[in-house]
């Protein structure tokens, strides 16, 4: 379907895309659409183990009878 498409039919689409987005739109369309690609590809291109921990994983946590512990709980039942 995709190789019948001749000039014709990118200058008939580009046509509708114009009206129905508007010539002011469109680079922010084109941006958007560009950022949406390069996430697709950094995300599908098999990375997910970090080589090298970062910083915010290598720092320490709270220890034990800090205020993080000692914290009151928020979601009290309702009478």
């Amino acid at each position: 379907m995709l190789g019948n498409l001749n000039g014709w039919h990118a200058l008939i689409l580009l046509a509708v895309v114009l009206l129905l987005f508007g010539a002011a739109k469109l680079p922010a369309l084109a941006r958007s659409v560009g950022q949406s690609v390069k996430i697709l590809r950094k995300e599908s291109s098999g990375d997910a183990i970090d080589p090298e921990p970062s910083a915010a994983a290598s720092a320490p946590g709270p220890r034990a009878g800090t205020q993080a512990e000692r914290a009151p709980q928020l979601n009290s039942p309702r009478e």
